[in-house]
């Protein structure tokens, strides 16, 4: 299935938009700051419920208004699938799907998945471990539902605990025998999806980082968890003390970290800017082909800005491989339509174009749909 329609209504900077898309590429053009990475943002919105952004739905409302409403039709050889979703201050999110309402938002991701890549992901390399789970957590839940109810049950016992660790109580130590025992199934069952997670990404992701590199450096991925160093019961028993002194749970796969490195040294310490470039758009080009693999189709890839991240030899390439027809719907950011245009008419693919200015959309371009 792919996105063949998209409607806007006070989604950020965009008052009313309906924009119709090419089952291959569909690229917006336009100078910084008029709008072309919220459409990007509306895409993911609508296949995970949420922004790629912002955590708080109500930084996406428009400015002025007190809502925003998505539409999206998602169009398959032999079916269609109508998406509705709608924001309002001080309200409950709606999602429908073909006019029935999900009760939980995690019911629907999974079901359109996709990937973006943005100047944003250097997070990635140079943030803390948080991101990183958030990477492993946001490549999972898109083709193994239980993991997402896994892992918002720990959260939960998680939050409990902490409480417990902080105000104390004569029935404290009772309290968090308790709550271990919610935590410690949900934690191995994450610890394991992540650690084959972690197994099955690093081949795919050597692979794109050589071609996208071009070079004979040896790039690793090592996923680090308590939980790979015995009992999970052991250890909080073990840091209960500790976990006292410091008012929260201190062991965990809330914990976990990834650990990037480049010829055996620290991907953020030792890593070349370009080094680091190639690294993540590798990671995301991984992600892609680890989801398609387990879901059976293709997720929609969101490219926002590359150019902010290689020259234009290396856009092309990158182009080049997403278009070789494994990679599906693309969707695509850039400054200079000129650009974009010559690149895309060399590497063949079919494409429509959006030019975007203060405005809104004023041009709509086309080579034919695939």
């Amino acid at each position: 299935m792919h996105l063949a329609r998209l409607e806007l209504t006070n989604f950020k900077n965009y008052g009313e938009v309906a924009l119709d898309f090419s089952p291959g590429f569909n690229c917006f053009v336009g100078n910084n700051g008029v709008g072309k990475t919220n459409i990007l943002d509306a895409v993911h919105y609508l296949s995970l419920t949420k922004s790629f952004f912002n955590n708080s739905d109500t930084l996406s409302i428009r400015y002025g208004e007190d809502f925003f409403i998505l539409k999206g039709l998602f169009v398959g050889d032999d079916s269609s699938d109508e998406l509705f979703c709608a924001f309002q201050k001080q309200k409950q999110k709606v999602f429908r799907l073909n006019g029935k309402e999900y009760q939980r938002m995690s019911d629907h991701v999974g079901r359109y998945p996709v990937v973006m890549l943005s100047p944003a992901d250097s997070v990635l390399i140079t943030g803390a471990s948080e991101e990183r789970r958030r990477f492993l957590n946001m490549i999972i839940s898109q083709y193994d539902p239980s993991y997402l109810e896994a892992h918002m049950r720990y959260n939960k016992a998680l939050m409990q605990r902490n409480k417990v660790l902080r105000e104390g109580g004569p029935d404290a130590g009772s309290m968090l025998e308790i709550y271990d025992d919610q935590m410690i199934p949900e934690a191995e069952l994450i610890y394991m999806a992540r650690k084959s997670l972690t197994d099955n990404l690093l081949p795919l992701f050597s692979s794109y980082y050589s071609k996208i590199s071009g070079s004979a450096e040896q790039v690793s991925i090592r996923y680090r968890s308590h939980l790979g160093s015995g009992d999970y019961r052991e250890q909080l028993a073990g840091a209960r003390g500790r976990d006292y002194a410091m008012q929260f749970t201190t062991t965990g796969i809330h914990r976990d970290d990834l650990v990037f490195e480049i010829d055996g040294h620290l991907a953020r310490t030792s890593a070349s800017q370009g080094q680091q470039k190639s690294f993540v758009v590798a990671l995301k080009l991984a992600k892609f082909a680890l989801i398609s693999r387990m879901n059976g189709f293709a997720p929609a890839l969101l490219l926002d800005d590359i150019f902010d991240k290689f020259d234009q030899n290396r856009v092309e390439e990158i182009i080049r491989l997403v278009g070789s027809g494994e990679f599906g719907q693309v969707f695509i950011t850039d400054t200079q339509q000129d650009r974009i245009h010559r690149i895309l008419d060399n590497t063949g693919v079919d494409f429509r174009l959006y030019r975007i200015g203060r405005q809104g959309i004023e041009e709509e371009i086309t080579n034919g749909t695939r």
